[in-house]
Parts: structure tokens; sequence; C-alpha cells
């Protein structure tokens, strides 16, 4: 069954920024410093890549009771095993993701604006990721920022859990916790950092103030 606490901190990956460490240091550094999920999210991978990278991930997640989740690739979810997967509004529908992989499955969908709030897909996630909070360079035609209030009145707009995402750092993401925010979603802010499981550290202490 799912469990929202485990979005408190998600780690969402991106090889470009992680300084030239392998995936596995990357992830692993985080989870030390207290992530409690990881998205594994690769746009430009060839799928063999994506597989290997994948299975390398489940394989030191699992035993630490980490949730997995892969972004976009369902196929990719089920060949390895993982807990979920995360998609946007234009990949698959969550209905139908929901009966591929299953009703133990955590699933979630990206919202950026109040008509896809609205929509009857968002109703059927599990959890939603809203944004950007901020500008961000990790993802190319990101949408424009919502900001901490725009971010509020999103969630106002749902009963689901939710986290937010968008260029967030350990510096701007009180506020956003303060709007509602159930989890923080991070890229470059950990796996950029020169210290990443220091890093996941300050974003952890977020949630002990």
């Amino acid at each position: 069954m799912f469990d929202p606490s485990t979005l408190r901190l998600c780690l969402v990956t991106d090889r470009d920024l992680s300084q030239g460490r392998s995936l596995v240091d990357v992830v692993s550094a985080a989870v030390q410093g207290g992530v409690t999920m990881v998205q594994l999210r690769e746009k430009t991978a060839p799928t063999r890549v994506f597989l290997e990278e994948a299975r390398a991930l489940k394989a030191i997640l699992t035993p630490l009771g980490v949730p997995l989740i892969i972004n976009d690739r369902a196929d990719i979810a089920l060949a390895v095993g993982a807990d979920g997967v995360h998609v946007g509004q234009t990949d698959m529908p969550v209905a139908i993701l929901r009966g591929l992989l299953g009703p133990e499955a955590i699933i979630g969908l990206s919202i950026t604006n109040h008509q896809q709030i609205s929509s009857p897909d968002a109703a059927l996630p599990d959890y939603l990721g809203l944004g950007p909070l901020y500008l961000q360079q990790t993802k190319p035609n990101a949408a424009t920022p919502l900001g901490v209030e725009g971010f509020r009145t999103l969630r106002a707009a749902t009963t689901k859990p939710v986290v937010a995402i968008g260029g967030l750092k350990a510096d701007n993401s009180a506020p956003v916790l303060a709007a509602g925010a159930d989890g923080l979603a991070v890229v470059s802010g950990i796996v950029s950092a020169q210290d990443v499981k220091g890093a996941a550290e300050a974003f952890g202490r977020l949630f002990a103030a």
C-alpha cells in the first residue's frame, strides 16, 4: 500500500548534472543523507542503458526500503520490478498505466496549471507533482514557474498528496512546505552538490524544523 511519507524527499536523477559521478554513487550518498524516494529520469539514454541503470538502482534501494520510481517508461518499470512510474501530461494516461502496473504500483502525475489539476486524470494517481516552483535549468521547455502562492492555490485544489518540484534548494524550500507540500522533489539541489549526502541532510532538516 502506498505510504505518502515516502514522498518527503524525492531525488530526481540527472546524469548531466552529476559532476561526472556514477548514478549509483550519487543515489547511494543521497539515500544516506535521508532521501526517501528515487525517481530515475533519463530523457536521452538508450533503452538498454536506462534498463541497466534501473536494475542497478533497484538492487541498492530495495534492501533499504526506498521506492524506485521510473520517469515515463512503464516498460522499464515492469522489466526491473520498480515500485512505480511518474508521468507527465503528454505521456501514457494514468488509467492505462494502472492497468499495466497493477493496484500496488505508485503512480505520480505532473501538474503545472489549474486546467490539469481539474481534469479527471488528476484524480487517478497516488500523488501529484506540482511545479515548477522556481526558475530551473534541468527541464527544457518547462512551464512558467508557479511561485509559492501559485503552488498554494493549486495545492488547495486537490486532496491528493503533492510533491513540489522545480528549482528547489535547501534555502528556498521552507515556504513551499508551509504552503502545503507533502514532499520535495529535488534535482540539481542534490545531484550537483559537491557533498551529496550533506545536501540531502540539509533538505531533511527543513522537515525537522
